[in-house]
């Protein structure tokens, strides 16, 4: 169901009460059971983080540690926030969009959860890779501002030009994104002993990270060739599960198997992050 019907009707974007947008998640079930699926999953994923770390003990694995482990932590606080309503507002669709008028769930935490935790994604495959301080900046800069155009995308209203303007915006910060991944950063790896577990990595982040824009472009913010706000979550939904937990665990029974690599300052790297001065 795309719109919430006329409770909200004089409202503007984000001001629907919190126990209106709570109702609406609540009588929902296909929407309500996407966010209870990441709570249950980060949440255990936090305690398996917690375990198989225990034993890491070398200052760069255990900074790669950390900003993995901040993933899940991120994604449970940002979950609650979208299923108390804290986090979904409701915007009205602009002329030009399929649902134009209509009033619909607007999920904008999530965005503020990919700009929180996506810099730790990006953080923890560039520290795997050894990757220079200057390059590692760039990267999360962008992806930052992928992010930030990303919620201007979803929540203009007044033009549904502008909307696939700042998706257009996006698209071009993911593509220097995209491009460290796969053209720059896979030889930094190598050369740090790290080609083979960051060549997985890469590639699960890439083909699921396409999937974002892929959603929101079939989803109810864009064509809405599915015009499901719950089917539409369902699909962010998914993504994060192999995007973050799966990433997550991969990367982690690696870095706890392999501390002696990870360790290893590498002679591509000018400074290393975790050292302090002699």
């Amino acid at each position: 169901m795309a719109s919430i019907g006329s409770a909200a009707a004089t409202t503007t974007p984000l001001q629907t009460t919190q126990a209106d947008v709570l109702s609406e998640i609540r009588n929902d079930v296909v929407l309500s059971s996407s966010l209870w699926a990441n709570i249950a999953l980060a949440g255990v994923s936090i305690l398996l983080f917690v375990y198989m770390g225990r034993r890491v003990s070398a200052p760069r694995a255990r900074f790669i540690w950390g900003a993995t482990l901040l993933i899940p932590l991120i994604s449970l606080a940002s979950y609650l926030g979208l299923l108390s309503g804290l986090t979904v507002g409701v915007v009205e669709l602009p002329p030009g969009h399929a649902l134009a008028g209509e009033e619909v769930l607007s999920q904008w935490g999530r965005y503020l959860t990919w700009t929180l935790s996506t810099p730790m994604i990006l953080l923890a495959l560039g520290l795997l890779a050894d990757v220079d301080v200057g390059s590692l900046f760039t990267v999360i800069a962008a992806d930052i501002a992928m992010c930030v155009t990303g919620l201007a995308a979803a929540l203009v209203t007044s033009s549904y030009l502008f909307r696939w303007a700042f998706y257009a915006i996006s698209s071009a910060f993911f593509l220097v994104v995209l491009y460290a991944l796969l053209a720059e950063w896979p030889a930094a790896a190598a050369d740090a002993g790290a080609g083979e577990i960051f060549g997985t990595l890469r590639s699960l982040t890439v083909v699921l990270w396409l999937g974002y824009p892929l959603v929101w472009a079939v989803g109810v913010e864009g064509l809405a060739l599915v015009e499901s706000v719950g089917l539409t979550s369902w699909g962010y939904s998914v993504l994060d599960i192999f995007a973050k937990y799966v990433f997550a665990f991969l990367l982690l029974r690696w870095v706890a198997a392999n501390e002696s690599t990870v360790a290893a300052r590498t002679a591509r790297s000018g400074t290393d992050p975790t050292a302090t001065d002699d």
